[in-house]
């Protein structure tokens, strides 16, 4: 008779952001043994964001992402590791295998929680952009210091456009924001700030300027062709996200995101990646807690 498998861990944990970091401190107050993967640092994401306004007991990024690192550090039967990350979960009816890319290794637990999050939306993903670099560099990337006095084109007006206007609110910014008429309501933050003009379009085509810099002319939500922008000395893409899924995950057909109810019953979604919605740190790291509570009670009717 083959012998059943002992899993390595009782819960594999994939992503070290806020949802990830929550459900390996939730899994250790409960009892339970878990490994968490994370190909950065533990909090990475947060790193970038200056400024919080939506976290309860901090106001930066960093300094929240210092205290979860500690957290994680602190829980006991939580084994950490850094610089892996997992390129495909199979699961099965009494445990998940997670598979580390480049290594060969795999890691098998009773559970996983995946919480991979999502990655910035390219311009060649956006149907009303043409002729943009698809290298353009993401909005929280942009160091405010060098747009001082120059004008900067914001392909988009997601969050970061908010952050960056936050963190640095005396930087002599101007930046022109186009934007498809179904993102309006993410402008409402920046909206009264006299450092950016917002352009709501139909479409936009992009072309090099002689002699450097970037032309921008749009089609106007009404259906007007050549509209000129201001001329930009650098580009910026700030077009939002798109879930970093995994093989083995089952998306929702019309977004491809990873809602918790179309996944096999060991394997839970935390944290941005489950929905275009309630995309914020809060909301990530109470899913994350509340998939480790989730594990423990199934772990409790395996027993």
């Amino acid at each position: 008779m083959p012998q059943p498998l002992v899993p390595d861990t009782d819960l594999v944990v994939i992503g070290g952001g806020p949802a990830g970091c929550a459900a390996a401190v939730m899994a250790a107050s409960v009892g339970l043994r878990s490994v968490l993967v994370e190909p950065r640092a533990l909090g990475h994401t947060l790193r970038r964001i200056p400024a919080l306004e939506n976290v309860l007991g901090f106001s930066s990024g960093p300094d929240y992402a210092d205290a979860l690192a500690a957290d994680v550090r602190r829980a006991a039967r939580c084994e950490v590791l850094l610089g892996a990350s997992a390129d495909r979960l199979d699961a099965a009816d009494d445990h998940v295998t997670v598979h580390l890319a480049g290594s060969g290794r795999t890691l098998t637990g009773r559970f996983a929680v995946v919480a991979t999050g999502v990655r910035d939306a390219r311009p060649d993903e956006a149907d009303w952009i043409t002729g943009a670099d698809p290298r353009s560099a993401p909005l929280w990337q942009a160091d405010a210091g060098s747009l001082a006095d120059r004008t900067t084109l914001v392909l988009g007006a997601d969050r970061p456009l908010g952050t960056l206007l936050r963190g640095h609110p005396e930087a002599p910014l101007r930046l022109v924001v186009p934007y498809p008429e179904a993102d309006a309501y993410k402008t409402d933050e920046v909206r009264d700030d006299p450092r950016v003009t917002l352009v709501p379009v139909r479409s936009l085509a992009l072309s090099a300027r002689p002699g450097g810099g970037v032309l921008a002319e749009a089609t106007t939500p009404d259906g007007r062709t050549g509209q000129r922008l201001p001329a930009a000395d650098a580009v910026f893409v700030n077009l939002g996200c798109r879930p970093s899924t995994l093989p083995g995950l089952r998306t929702a057909p019309d977004d491809g995101y990873c809602p918790p109810d179309r996944q096999h019953p060991r394997v839970l979604t935390a944290g941005d990646l489950r929905s275009a919605r309630a995309q914020r740190i809060m909301t990530a790291t109470g899913s994350g807690a509340e998939a480790a509570l989730r594990a423990y009670y199934a772990t409790r009717l395996d027993s």
